[in-house]
């Protein structure tokens, strides 16, 4: 049985790919996208306009650079996404009456209404994970603290 490698006696082999904590979070980042993009289509969203619209569910109203927080995405990637959901007439952006520098953003009807049609797509996911739905949220609770752990150290 192969044991993981010290950094004191096997440094060389803490560079092979597969032991890269950084690839093994990167390649499955790809895999989660291409689950989800059969799942997105027919909603006609793409991965980050989920994220977008996964955080407006939760919390409507909100500045573009409040969102931008939220969801980890600049402004120059922010704003053509923001856009484009705009033109599907799922949210609407507004100056901020109080601050003029500052956009607003709020779901529209239709928007809101996507959110039931977008229900299923956190199972279908699990499914295609082959997870149980505890260990993916003790994943996502254990990846959450690493990312946390990183952005400190960043």
């Amino acid at each position: 049985m192969a044991t993981a490698p010290t950094p004191a006696t096997d440094a060389a082999r803490w560079l092979e790919l597969d032991r890269q904590l950084c690839f093994a979070l990167y390649s499955a980042s790809l895999s989660m996208t291409r689950v989800y993009k059969p799942l997105l289509d027919p909603l006609g969203l793409t991965y980050p306009q989920y994220l977008v619209m996964l955080a407006l569910w939760e919390a409507d109203d909100v500045t573009v650079s409040a969102l931008g927080e939220r969801v980890m995405l600049d402004s120059g990637t922010l704003t053509p996404l923001l856009k484009r959901l705009e033109a599907a007439g799922w949210l609407e952006r507004q100056r901020d009456a109080a601050d003029e520098r500052r956009v607003r953003l709020r779901l529209t009807v239709a928007g809101r209404a996507l959110r039931s049609r977008a229900e299923a797509i956190p199972l279908q996911v699990a499914c295609a994970a082959a997870c149980p739905l505890d260990e993916i949220s003790e994943l996502t609770q254990r990846l959450q603290a690493l990312r946390g752990r990183l952005r400190l150290a960043a």
